[in-house]
């Protein structure tokens, strides 16, 4: 039974461990941040900015601090189902403890109340912090991809 206990509080340590340097990296937090997305996990999301960030979604008002955060993605999770999100074309110009990252994105929702998947998709530009040893969010700015321009009239 003892030997039991110290494998379990063994695998506890590593578990923690493993936890703490999945945000070790701006890269590291961006897969965090996309692993919560496709698992619906709102805490997961929320856990992925600091206390004072900022959000800007398009044509939605701005979200500012954990509360604010919060409720933007539970309305988008108690509407959608998240069944891909993806970034992709990411850059990252990292100085000391801040960074600054900017790519595409897109998102696969399928509505809850059913209907054809909606895909989203466009730019953001988000700015990260290291924080207690972990990289966080705290200026998150997304736009979505604008229509391409009308033909030329002869």
């Amino acid at each position: 039974m003892r030997k039991l206990g110290i494998f379990l509080g063994t695998l506890g340590l590593f578990a923690l461990g493993s936890t703490a340097l999945a945000q070790d990296s701006p890269k590291a937090a961006d897969a965090v941040w996309m692993k919560a997305m496709n698992a619906n996990d709102l805490d997961a999301i929320v856990a992925c900015y600091a206390p004072d960030a900022v959000m800007w979604f398009p044509d939605a008002p701005e979200a500012r601090g954990t509360a604010a955060i919060r409720a933007t993605y539970k309305g988008y999770l108690d509407a959608y189902t998240v069944s891909d999100a993806s970034l992709t074309n990411v850059s990252y110009e990292t100085a000391g403890d801040v960074t600054g990252s900017w790519g595409n994105y897109a998102f696969t929702l399928r509505p809850k109340k059913g209907g054809d998947p909606l895909m989203l998709k466009g730019r953001y530009t988000v700015v990260m912090k290291r924080i207690g040893g972990k990289w966080l969010l705290v200026a998150d700015h997304a736009s979505a991809t604008p229509p391409p321009p009308a033909p030329a009239k002869p």
